[in-house]
C-alpha cells in the first residue's frame, strides 16, 4: 500500500464565454482557492464563437485560478469568422495564456499529456467534429514514451476520442487509433469534454481496454446535466471521480453511458441522456 498522498486534479470543460454560465464559474474560482487543487486541467471550448472579447474574458478567469492549470484547445476556440487567422495564426488569440496551452504536468508520479484533436480544417462539412492526426497521435506517444520509468500518463484531448453516436457520422477521425496505441501505455484515462455531459467509460482496443472522462459544461449551453466539473482523486493507481455540481446531485446520476454525437439536448429516442433527466426545454443559444 503506498504511502503517498492522493492526488486531485479538477477537470473542467466547455466553459464556452460568450455563453458562460457567470455563478458556476465564481463557484469553481472559489473551490479552487479554497481546495488547491494539484492541477486544473481545462479540456476546451473557452468560448463560443473565438471573439476577441470572449478570449480576454476567458484568459482574466483561467490566470486568476490558484493551481496549475493546462489547457486544451477545443471545435469553438478557432477563429470562425476571420478564415485567414484560422489557418495561418489558429492560435494567435490564445497569446496570453500561451504557455499553459498543451501544457505537460507533471504531478507526483502522474504525467497529465495533451492530444490535440481539433482540426483548422478536415475532408469534411462538419470541421467541429474531432480529428487526431498521425502527428499529434505521434507527438503524445512520444510524450508518454519519455517518461521516467513509473510515471504513468493521464491524456487530456477536447473530443472524445471514440464517439459512439446514433447515427455514426461522430466518429472522431484517427480515435480508434489513438486508443489502440494508448491501450499499450500505461494511461490511467483519457480526458476530453465537447458533449456537455459527464460520462466515465471504459472502451475496448485490440490492445486492451482504456478508460474514457468526460466533463460537462459550465456554460448556459447544457444537454442533460446541470453544470459541472469533475474531481479526480488519483490513489494507488487508481481513480475516483466525482462529478461537482451546484444542485448536489449523485455522481452517478450526472454521468451518461454513452457518447452522444454532439452537445444538443437530446430530442430523439435512443439518444444518451444522464438519470438526472435535465434537459432543456427548448434548445441553449448558440449566437
Amino acid at each position: 500500500m503506498s504511502n503517498a498522498a492522493p492526488i486531485r486534479i479538477f477537470h473542467v470543460s466547455d466553459i464556452h464565454f460568450g455563453l458562460e454560465d457567470r455563478e458556476a464559474l465564481a463557484w469553481v474560482q472559489a473551490s479552487i482557492a479554497r481546495e488547491r487543487p494539484d492541477a486544473v486541467a481545462i479540456t476546451g471550448d473557452l468560448t463560443m464563437r473565438a471573439r476577441h472579447r470572449e478570449f480576454a474574458a476567458a484568459c482574466d478567469w483561467i490566470l486568476s485560478l490558484e493551481a496549475p492549470v493546462t489547457v486544451e484547445v477545443g471545435n469553438h476556440d478557432l477563429p470562425y469568422f476571420n478564415l485567414f487567422e484560422r489557418f495561418i495564426d489558429p492560435y494567435r488569440r490564445f497569446r496570453r495564456i500561451e504557455a499553459l496551452v498543451e501544457r505537460a504536468i507533471p504531478v507526483n508520479g502522474i504525467a497529465i499529456v495533451p492530444l490535440k484533436t481539433t482540426a483548422r480544417a478536415q475532408p469534411r462539412l462538419n470541421w467541429s467534429k474531432g480529428c487526431v492526426s498521425r502527428r499529434a497521435l505521434a507527438q503524445t506517444l512520444a510524450a508518454i514514451d519519455a517518461l521516467p520509468a513509473g510515471v504513468r500518463a493521464i491524456v487530456t484531448a477536447h473530443h472524445p476520442l471514440v464517439e459512439a453516436g446514433t447515427r455514426g457520422k461522430a466518429l472522431t477521425r484517427g480515435g480508434s487509433r489513438a486508443l489502440a496505441e494508448l491501450a499499450k501505455r500505461d494511461v490511467l484515462a483519457v480526458l476530453s469534454g465537447h458533449v456537455h455531459d459527464p460520462f466515465d467509460l471504459i472502451h475496448p482496443t485490440a490492445n486492451g481496454p482504456v478508460r474514457m472522462i468526460g466533463a460537462g459544461t459550465l456554460s448556459q449551453r447544457i444537454r442533460s446535466t446541470p453544470v459541472s466539473f469533475n474531481e479526480l482523486t488519483i490513489a494507488d493507481g487508481r481513480i475516483d471521480v466525482r462529478v461537482r455540481n451546484m444542485e448536489r446531485v449523485p455522481t452517478r446520476a450526472m454521468q451518461i453511458d454513452d457518447i452522444p454525437e454532439d452537445a444538443l439536448p437530446p430530442r430523439e429516442t435512443g439518444e444518451p441522456v444522464a438519470p438526472v433527466g435535465a434537459v432543456p426545454e427548448v434548445d441553449p443559444p448558440v449566437h
